[in-house]
């Protein structure tokens, strides 16, 4: 790599887990300033809709194009994307979230060009990488990533008036993303702790991806396309808490308590327990009034995604610039954070006349879980790592 190459832009995760974690951190209270009324919109601006896609395809778009594409290399042999492909790559990221957030001013048209950009080149790029490398066991994660592209097309083509997609698209997208979480932390969980257990000389329990991981992930891949297509039906609440339960023990069987001297580890479990969580309120709140939607969604947003992301951000950010893989008190505070954010906005439905009080803390307590991750993770961004 040329010494004139920014470190930011040497490797993905340095640049994308950065804007995953600062958008985190600005976003939300974005969001509560636009609910409260405290911003003025322009008029035919969809606020609600403006959340739902800036912490899918915004937030989390950038998370995963930092963890696939660091992943990358490994996966093909192939150089990794650094430089300006790589910035070129970041600056349309950039570009959605300003289009999108301009969209009334700018125009249905020029938001869609500007926002598509990211995710569609993304998939691009993962498309070549894995075809030239022949690396044919990683397509279903191309395939999972050009769906979570797919969805917002669907958006844009509510704004363009093509169809009324929106919700088709934020629907697909999140639930494609709940596989990807499946798929990858059903990688990386049971491996990072089976070396995790070993080095502490304990048993380390069962290889990953064995038969039963395959039926647990077929499971929730076809309450994910019940969910995607019909919703609403009775038999896909029964399908999500079947994939919840299965995935409940899928965790169970990666011994995740033997980890909890080690937050970098426990964290991991706790954020797939999360996904195992959200199928069974998302089957509850199907069956029941007793559990509200928005409990179930946001224990699958704020509590899967919001806490996996941070999980394999700190991770892998030490672990590729060759810092010890031991959480510090502030990493630590990082995942209490989060995790108090995610408790609280689950809980908020069922706070009756407290509600809002638990959403705003909720809300604060995820900027600052977010923003301390950018306060101190930037040295690691911006600075060569003790193997570079």
């Amino acid at each position: 790599m040329s010494e004139a190459t920014p470190m930011i832009l040497q490797q993905s995760f340095r640049s994308f887990f950065m804007a995953a974690g600062l958008w985190a951190m600005l976003a939300v209270p974005l969001w509560l300033m636009i609910y409260a009324g405290v911003l003025i919109l322009p008029a035919g601006f969809d606020g609600l809709l403006w959340h739902q896609h800036e912490m899918l395809f915004g937030f989390a778009g950038a998370a995963i194009a930092g963890f696939i594409l660091t992943a990358m290399p490994n996966w093909t042999g192939r150089k990794a994307l650094s430089g300006w492909p790589l910035g070129l790559l970041v600056s349309f990221w950039l570009a959605g979230r300003l289009g999108f957030l301009g969209a009334a001013s700018i125009g249905p048209i020029a938001a869609a060009v500007l926002d598509l950009s990211f995710l569609t080149t993304l998939s691009g790029v993962i498309a070549r990488e894995l075809i030239a490398g022949k690396n044919w066991r990683n397509l279903p994660v191309l395939v999972l990533i050009s769906l979570f592209a797919l969805g917002n097309w669907l958006v844009h083509f509510e704004s363009l008036g093509v169809a009324e997609s929106a919700a088709l698209g934020i629907r697909l997208s999140s639930f494609v993303l709940a596989v990807l979480v499946a798929v990858i932390g059903g990688r990386i969980v049971p491996s990072f702790t089976r070396n995790f257990l070993a080095s502490q000389g304990a048993d380390v329990g069962p290889e990953p991806m064995g038969r039963f991981d395959k039926i647990a992930l077929l499971a929730l891949v076809i309450f994910v396309v019940a969910q995607v297509f019909a919703p609403d039906r009775p038999s896909t609440s029964y399908l999500a808490l079947l994939a919840g339960g299965l995935h409940g023990i899928r965790l169970a069987r990666w011994k995740g308590w033997a980890t909890l001297a080690e937050p970098l580890m426990w964290v991991l479990h706790l954020g797939y327990a999360w996904l195992a969580v959200a199928l069974v309120l998302i089957g509850l709140g199907g069956l029941t009034d007793a559990v509200p939607a928005t409990a179930a969604m946001h224990a699958l947003t704020v509590g899967a995604f919001g806490t996996m992301i941070l999980a394999v951000m700190t991770r892998a950010s030490l672990g590729h610039t060759g810092r010890a893989l031991t959480a510090t008190p502030g990493t630590t505070a990082i995942f209490i954070l989060i995790t108090l954010a995610a408790i609280l906005r689950v809980g908020a439905p069922f706070f009756f006349e407290q509600s809002l009080a638990a959403i705003w803390i909720s809300a604060i307590a995820w900027t600052a879980a977010y923003g301390l991750f950018s306060v101190l993770y930037f040295p690691v961004f911006t600075q060569a790592g003790r193997t570079e």
